[in-house]
C-alpha cells in the first residue's frame, strides 16, 4: 500500500524522491530540529485557504499553507535553508514571514519535518494532524471533485478553531456554490423530445 502523503510522482521517481526526502531529513541535527519545531509550535499556523477559480471545473482551488511570522528574521532564515524552501515577505507592519504554499513542498518537506520533530503543544498538535489529513486527501486528488472538495471543507472547519479565526470563504460558501452549479448545470441540459 503506498503513502497518502504522495505527489503526482511515477512509482520509480517516488520511490527515488522519498530516498533523497529521507537523506535531507536525517542530515538536520536533532537539536537544530526541535528547537524550530518549538519556535514553529509558539509562532507558526497551518491553514487551507479556498480561492474562487472560474478556470477549474469545480470553480475552487484549495491552497496548502504553512507560514511562520517573526519581527526578528533570524530563525526565519534558519528555517527556510533547513526546508530548503518557502519565501520570506515583509509585511506592512514591519514583521517577517516564512510563507510556503507549493503543494509539493508543503508535502514533501514541511509536513516530514514536523513528524520528525513534532510538536508539545495540544493546538499544535491538532491542528497539524488535521493539516495532514487534508494534504493526504489533496494528494489523492480529492479536492479536483464535489464530494472530496465538500469532505476537505468539512474537514478545514476544524482546523485552527477560536477567537480571531478569519476567513473569507466557509463551508456554507463552499456548498451554496457546488448547488448554484448543480442547478445551473441541470437548467442548460438539452432537453431531448421524442417522435410520435
Amino acid at each position: 500500500m503506498s503513502n497518502p502523503i504522495t505527489y503526482n510522482a511515477s512509482g520509480a521517481d517516488n520511490q527515488q524522491e522519498s530516498s533523497q526526502e529521507e537523506k535531507w531529513l536525517s542530515k538536520i541535527p536533532q537539536n537544530l530540529g526541535y528547537y524550530l519545531a518549538g519556535f514553529v509550535d509558539g509562532e507558526g499556523s497551518f491553514n487551507v485557504s479556498l480561492r474562487q477559480k472560474s478556470d477549474y471545473a469545480i470553480k475552487w482551488q484549495v491552497v496548502l499553507s504553512f507560514n511562520v511570522s517573526q519581527r526578528d528574521m533570524t530563525n526565519l532564515l534558519t528555517l527556510k535553508e533547513v526546508l530548503g524552501c518557502g519565501i520570506i515577505k515583509k509585511r506592512k507592519d514591519g514583521v517577517y514571514s516564512l510563507d510556503i504554499t507549493t503543494p509539493q513542498r508543503v508535502i514533501l518537506r514541511v509536513i516530514p519535518f514536523f513528524r520528525k520533530f513534532p510538536f508539545r503543544s495540544e493546538k499544535a498538535i491538532k491542528n497539524f494532524a488535521i493539516f495532514c489529513k487534508i494534504a493526504a486527501l489533496m494528494s489523492l486528488g480529492n479536492h479536483r471533485h464535489k464530494k472530496g472538495l465538500k469532505e476537505i471543507v468539512s474537514i478545514r472547519e476544524t482546523l485552527n478553531v477560536g477567537a480571531g479565526r478569519k476567513r473569507k470563504y466557509n463551508e456554507a460558501d463552499v456548498l451554496k456554490s457546488l448547488l448554484e452549479k448543480s442547478s445551473e448545470t441541470i437548467r442548460q441540459a438539452p432537453i431531448k423530445s421524442e417522435m410520435i
